[in-house]
């Protein structure tokens, strides 16, 4: 199939020079002709042409103006345009140039001149746009890639999630619930969007490192012996060894790691203070305990809410982050948040 010459736009009120530029141009490719500024717009709107010659000095609309209303348009701002007119001052020149023309001709011109110049700026825009076609179509497989291994992703960490829920059945859901309600608080709190999607990653993996505990501490029925509740502790460290070696963009390894650490620095495992701790990980402790007191243990009946909220409370400020607490009392109590 033969390609579709391109279409060249003469917008000149002289119709000597018009003459010239047919004839010089004719053969390699289609033209256009408009006698005045307001011709030439209305022909760019109807026929989209692959460049214009555009005279400067035309009477109601000079080029400059043609030019100036035309590269105001998003879909001309890559419209070449050459201007061809008598005059030669080097003011001139920078005028057009600044208003987006990719060229300057004088008059009187040479035909092989304004040939090759069309030829060149034609071509370099046929170039401009098949790279931006390629680059379309690049963008549209890095992100068909990057989807699939977004999705190899998901369901990777569903395994490692469901690996642990079979070893603690009786705190299925736990995690993504945590998840969910840390994801809360932080856009209450107005974190950024990153430092939202690390929570909600740390949050369904923070006790990943429980793999490493044996289920019979884990769903011991009576209360821990302090050897028991001394190895339950190192399941931060375990989770953030485990979760270290996957190359996370965001410091969910850390956030896991820091998860039950407390201001006072009475939390484990490395007994942090303050601003030592993340705020992810403060946020994600508020939400962890916040779940956990509220729901069935095997040592214990589900607390209910409110006993959650009223713990975390009191432990404002000491234990726990003052702004994540008071945002998620303030969830519960005035927003409806519940657990799915």
């Amino acid at each position: 199939m033969t390609p579709i010459a391109p279409l060249v736009l003469i917008v000149d009120d002289n119709p000597v020079n018009i003459d010239l530029l047919v004839h010089t141009l004719q053969g390699t490719c289609r033209l256009g002709i408009a006698k005045d500024g307001a011709k030439a717009l209305a022909y760019v709107d109807r026929h989209r042409p692959d460049m214009i010659l555009l005279d400067v000095m035309m009477p109601g609309m000079n080029g400059f103006e043609v030019c100036e209303r035309l590269k105001a348009q998003p879909a001309n701002r890559d419209l070449p345009i050459i201007f061809i007119t008598a005059v030669d001052a080097a003011g001139e020149k920078i005028r057009g140039f600044s208003l987006g023309a990719v060229d300057y001709i004088t008059k009187p011109f040479l035909a092989e001149e304004v040939r090759a110049r069309v030829q060149t700026h034609l071509a370099l825009n046929a170039m401009r746009a098949q790279l931006a076609d390629q680059n379309a179509a690049l963008a549209q497989e890095v992100a068909r890639q990057t989807a699939a291994l977004q999705d190899m992703f998901q369901a990777a960490i569903e395994v490692m999630i469901q690996m642990a829920e079979i070893r603690d059945p009786y705190t299925a859901g736990h995690q993504q619930r945590v998840a969910r309600l840390a994801c809360a608080i932080a856009r209450q709190m107005g974190l950024s969007n990153d430092q939202i999607r690390c929570i909600e990653l740390a949050g369904i993996l923070h006790d990943i490192g429980k793999i490493r505990i044996p289920t019979a501490v884990i769903n011991r029925p009576g209360t821990l012996l302090a050897s028991e509740h001394s190895l339950l502790k190192i399941h931060p460290q375990v989770g953030h060894d485990l979760l270290k070696t996957i190359p996370f963009p965001l410091p969910v390894a850390t956030v896991v790691l820091q998860h039950h650490e407390r201001l006072d620095g009475s939390g484990y495992p490395a007994g942090l203070t303050g601003d030592q701790i993340m705020i992810e990980a403060k946020i994600l402790a508020v939400a962890d305990v916040t779940e956990a007191q509220s729901s069935f243990r095997p040592y214990r009946p589900a607390l209910g809410i409110e006993t959650a909220l009223a713990e975390i409370s009191a432990c404002s400020g000491s234990w726990y982050d003052p702004q994540a607490v008071t945002t998620c009392c303030r969830l519960f109590r005035d927003q409806g948040f519940v657990f799915s």
